[in-house]
């Protein structure tokens, strides 16, 4: 692997760890989605994201799954949310939606971001050699912003370039990782896309990106294909 000129990181499992995401963002979405629903769903922001989870309950009832029965409701509309949650769904509307519920909790001090203690120290480096560095993830841009501006080691923000969610296209599509490499005006092969799930990296590979396997934790493999690496510190 050569030496990359910018760096494309996913967060759940690669700089965050996944017990964040689902033993605190998760729980405090689910409990406060409902509230959140009542007193904003009038927003326009907010009616964008209710009518993405009307299409989305609408396919799932064509697929034959049984979702919550739509209502228009806020609690209908938080009962259909939740049960998507519960199944770990990537839906581009719910991920919008968790995000705004998310902001109220950043704000009141309720959440703080959570990063690994390799991540400050290698976004610092990163960002002083001149490098690129940006952020693929399935939560939101307003979640990934949140999580890296309040984080257990302050304001990580002023060292990311870009930020890029599922508007961008799915996390297990070479087209998608083609396109960031556009929109920062990078060559894919001098990408490198740092992540811990192998649909993902095979995908960025396809692109053309140079690739490392995040492992985080002694029970995930480590795979010939793709470099493996236990801390950001090796990586540069």
């Amino acid at each position: 692997m050569s030496q990359a000129g910018a760096v494309l990181l996913d967060i759940e499992g690669t700089t965050t760890p996944i017990d964040f995401v689902y033993r605190v963002l998760f729980p405090y979405a689910q409990a406060k989605v409902g509230e959140f629903l009542a007193a904003r769903a009038d927003d326009p922001d907010v009616a964008a994201d209710i009518d993405g989870l009307r299409g989305e309950h609408a396919r799932d009832v064509a697929a034959g799954r049984h979702p919550p029965e739509w209502g228009q409701a806020p609690a209908a509309v938080a009962a259909y949310a939740r049960w998507l949650m519960d199944q770990d769904r990537k839906a581009t509307a719910l991920k919008s939606l968790q995000g705004k519920v998310w902001a109220l909790g950043y704000a009141s001090g309720a959440l703080k971001g959570q990063v690994y203690e390799d991540v400050p120290r290698a976004l610092a480096r990163w960002t002083k050699a001149g490098k690129a560095v940006a952020i693929f993830s399935s939560g939101s841009v307003l979640a990934q912003k949140l999580i890296f501006g309040h984080t257990n080691f302050g304001d990580l923000t002023p060292y990311l370039s870009g930020y890029f969610d599922t508007t961008t296209g799915p996390k297990g599509e070479a087209e998608s990782y083609a396109r960031i490499a556009a929109t920062l005006g990078c060559e894919p092969g001098v990408m490198l896309f740092v992540s811990d799930v192998f649909a993902e990296l095979e995908a960025a590979r396809a692109a053309g990106l140079q690739t490392a396997l995040a492992v985080r934790s002694d029970t995930l493999p480590t795979s010939a294909a793709h470099r493996p690496i236990m801390t950001f510190d090796k990586l540069t």
